[in-house]
């Protein structure tokens, strides 16, 4: 079970980099915009951080994605 967390936690924060990186957004400026320090921020980028609900949503909506694509694609794969 733990192996299988890591695994979506890792694919999750994958998926999370892809979408930021496609706003152009840096690491810090997206950090920013969504008000989280940009440390706690990359936490999340590097799959180092078990995500809150309501973290994932700040991200989803700092995105402007909707939380059930950006978890559907983290739990199928890429698009």
């Amino acid at each position: 079970m733990e192996g299988n967390r890591a695994r979506l936690q890792m694919r999750l924060a994958e998926v999370i980099r892809r979408h930021r990186e496609a706003t152009r957004f840096s690491q810090e400026t997206f950090a920013d915009h969504i008000g989280m320090h940009r440390a706690q921020y990359g936490f999340i980028e590097r799959g180092r951080r078990d995500l809150r609900l309501t973290t994932l949503e700040r991200v989803a909506k700092g995105l402007k994605e909707p939380l059930w694509a950006i978890l559907r694609e983290a739990e199928e794969g890429y698009r």
